[in-house]
């Protein structure tokens, strides 16, 4: 069972404390076996007996007992917090870091509210499970048998009752089971949809308010609402049933040890201490029962939940560290393209087909295109975002597959077609380009990338607050805060994917003309579709439908690129070609 194997294996660095736990459960679960038998003596021993002292002394230890028991009970729920709580947070790391070796091949298969779902809720319900099973299931098994031995011991004609009632107390629970672990799997799968819905529109709230399509998203959600409250429903309708069953079950057998047993009391075929000390022997079990019944409850829902967080843990990712790394022996920021090409899995036709060509050092290269043509998807086979079907991608003369993740991603300065800034400060978001940069450095980095004049306007300067995602500034100035987030990193290559559209043309000029004259020597690769932003590159790469259909300057690719020329008159003119 994968639950057992999930729990196994994150157990294993509380192993002591699960010993110590078990021990200190076993001891209280004895003490409360001892109790009732204490308890008949008394009425044999003392009250029919008319025995005050024995009653007395007798009492007197029951009570030191019982206040053990209560220290033990403590001591065992206090360790099983401590044991779950790490258990699941350790859980919740290590599918952390598996998402993060992920590339967006494999974040895309399971999608980003099903992977939030599976490290919050998914793991939550295991938790719980593991709190109750560490407690509840280790009393329950002790519990039951040790019940049975001593009510054998006390009356051994009135235990044929439990061959009646636990055997349908089991076949009841078997059915409960056998329904129930189908409608959780569905219930997290739910979830996953409710979160997706709840994502979506409290992200795309401008545009839902925009198309006036509010009744519309709310419908929406009702609907995936209304869908996962039918599945809960359905479930507690069937846990409902299960507690009423199980009291009946339960009073029926005492009424039947009650009654049977009298008989045998007024026959003097049994002492009446020893009638007492059975009936709550048999309450005894049958709460065993109960409780494994409780952790039963939850075992359906842990063991989907399991699955769904294994299924993550087991996933190995598309894009892996090479066994063995070969690190660059030079870096000059060559980046070469040999016969490479890309498909999606199960697309018609590759995105990129036999691109060939090398991306200068030192120098600004562009890649322009139409919509479609592939611009995007080929920057991204340089960092391993995606992995080439065919063919090398080489950086530093090195192919990017042989590389070690870190080491390629050092030497790269990324800064995305969306442009995404984190919760904290101006200060805090330049930093994950090189923690240890100087404020000099990052106001310099501020300066190249047309940043400074509303930093400074911000109160706090460095220090203003960022709310997730940037959405308190504009989209050019989360551009330009992203620009100089990726030029404080000092990199060999710097990859800008399309980041400069939100730009007026004023700034893009004053921007790009900063960068030229900052940051070489340096490879800089340049996605955009306004010209203007490229034309002044020292080369030009031109895409359309994923092949290269020409290479060279502005001025050569005018005369020698049809497609090329098209894109230039229909963004500046006629004129603009002469």
């Amino acid at each position: 069972m994968i639950l057992l194997r999930l729990l196994a294996r994150y157990l294993r660095p509380y192993r002591r404390t699960t010993v110590l736990l078990v021990l200190l459960l076993i001891a209280q679960t004895a003490g409360n076996l001892y109790l009732p038998n204490l308890n008949g003596d008394i009425i044999n021993n003392g009250v029919v007996a008319g025995n005050l002292h024995y009653i007395i002394h007798t009492g007197e230890w029951m009570l030191v007992l019982t206040l053990v028991i209560g220290l033990f009970s403590v001591g065992g729920i206090y360790w099983a917090s401590r044991v779950a709580m790490g258990a699941g947070a350790d859980l919740r790391s290590a599918v952390f870091a598996r998402v993060q070796t992920f590339s967006t091949r494999d974040m895309n298969d399971f999608g980003t509210a099903s992977l939030i779902t599976r490290n919050t809720n998914d793991v939550q319900q295991i938790q719980i499970f593991l709190q109750m099973a560490l407690t509840m299931m280790v009393v329950a098994p002790i519990m039951g048998v040790g019940g049975i031995a001593m009510a054998l011991h006390e009356g051994a004609k009135l235990s044929t009752l439990l061959l009646v009632a636990l055997p349908i107390m089991g076949a009841f629970l078997s059915v409960v089971m056998v329904k129930i672990i189908p409608k959780f799997r569905s219930m997290q799968v739910k979830i996953d949809r409710l979160n997706e819905v709840l994502r979506e529109q409290i992200t795309g709230v401008r545009v839902i308010r925009a198309f006036v399509r509010s009744d519309f998203e709310a419908q929406r959600f009702a609907k995936a609402n209304q869908d996962l409250t039918s599945t809960a429903l359905s479930v507690n309708r069937t846990f409902a049933m299960m507690l009423p069953v199980m009291m009946v079950i339960l009073n029926l057998s005492s009424v039947a040890v009650v009654w049977f047993g009298g008989r045998l009391v007024s026959e003097g075929a049994m002492p009446i201490g020893n009638l007492t000390a059975f009936l709550t022997y048999i309450m005894q079990i049958l709460l065993s029962v109960m409780m494994a019944v409780m952790v039963a409850i939850l075992v359906p829902r842990a063991a989907a939940s399991a699955e769904r967080v294994n299924q993550v843990l087991g996933t190995s990712p598309v894009v892996m560290n090479p066994l063995t790394p070969i690190v660059a022996s030079t870096h000059s920021g060559v980046i070469q393209f040999d016969k490479v090409s890309f498909a999606y899995p199960g697309s018609e036709r590759p995105v990129l087909e036999e691109l060939d060509f090398t991306l200068k050092a030192n120098s600004t290269n562009a890649i322009i295109g139409g919509t479609g043509s592939g611009k995007t998807t080929m920057l991204n086979l340089i960092p391993r975002f995606f992995e080439a079907t065919s063919g090398h991608v080489r950086v530093n003369d090195v192919d990017v597959r042989e590389q070690s993740l870190e080491s390629l991603w050092t030497t790269l300065g990324i800064v995305p077609q969306f442009a995404y800034l984190f919760s904290g400060t101006i200060e805090s978001n330049l930093r994950f380009g090189r923690a240890d940069a100087s404020d000099q450095e990052l106001w310099q980095a501020l300066q190249i990338a047309q940043a400074t004049d509303f930093v400074r306007a911000m109160q706090g300067g460095l220090e203003a607050v960022i709310d997730q995602g940037g959405t308190n500034v504009s989209g050019g100035q989360r551009q330009r805060l992203c620009i100089a987030r990726a030029l404080v990193k000092r990199a060999d290559v710097y990859l800008f994917d399309d980041c400069f559209s939100a730009l007026d043309a004023t700034t893009d000029a004053l921007l790009r003309q900063a960068l030229k004259a900052s940051i070489r020597p340096a490879t800089v690769v340049i996605v955009a579709q306004r010209v203007s932003t490229i034309m002044d590159a020292d080369q030009i790469i031109v895409l359309d439908n994923g092949r290269v259909v020409g290479v060279g300057t502005h001025q050569e690719l005018l005369t020698s690129c049809g497609t090329y020329h098209e894109i230039v008159v229909s963004q500046l003119g006629e004129d603009a070609t002469k």
